[in-house]
């Protein structure tokens, strides 16, 4: 048992070191370029970059959520019935903790603090544009509609994957089975994964 165990805590240590250094790199990247892009557009382009940036996020939570909700069973069947990307979504929910920590904390805290940094950029446009009105205030506005839009996004989100958690989590598969498929590219070691279970 304890070597199953050490390897088990070195597989943990490793994704978390993994994904903290995939974070910092996401994040540095996402951060500059809306920045960078956002300062050089039109404002009502630039709403429009936020609204993506805010609605990537609450479409990556519904996928982490949905994905730790869904049923193997109902998967597990589809898989049996070669049901094109069944079998990645039977991967998807046997990882469900990485998927769910990737969607729900890597994505969603991302598009927090990138949303966050394009909303600063676009209130200092208005202010320059518009030096009538005030920074604190239009400061303050901006970032509770943007929260508000945020966590009333994700709840709602939350309701939608948890209710159609497998249909969900089945086309998450059938996305990574279309990718494999026309680029060959695997972003899941299925067979791995399989031998573990």
């Amino acid at each position: 048992m304890k070597p199953k165990e050490n390897s088990g805590k070195k597989q943990s240590n490793r994704w978390v070191i993994l994904i903290t250094i995939w974070t910092f790199i996401l994040a540095l990247t996402f951060s500059f370029l809306s920045e960078t892009v956002v300062r050089n557009l039109q404002l009502t382009v630039a709403f429009l970059i936020l609204a993506i940036i805010v609605l990537t996020g609450i479409f990556f939570d519904i996928i982490g959520i949905a994905v730790a909700a869904s049923d193997d069973k109902s998967l597990n069947g589809m898989a049996a019935q070669k049901i094109p990307g069944a079998r990645e979504a039977v991967m998807l929910h046997k990882n469900a903790g990485a998927v769910s920590n990737f969607c729900n904390d890597v994505i969603g805290d991302i598009c927090g603090i990138v949303s966050g940094a394009a909303g600063a950029v676009i209130v200092l446009r208005f202010i320059v544009l518009y030096p009538a009105i005030k920074a604190a205030t239009l400061g303050i506005l901006f970032s509770s509609v943007t929260a508000a839009v945020t966590v009333g996004g994700k709840a709602l989100g939350k309701n939608i994957a948890i209710e159609k958690a497998d249909e969900i989590t089945y086309e998450a598969g059938r996305f990574l089975n279309f990718i494999n498929s026309k680029t060959g590219l695997t972003l899941m070691n299925f067979d791995k994964n399989s031998r573990k279970r």
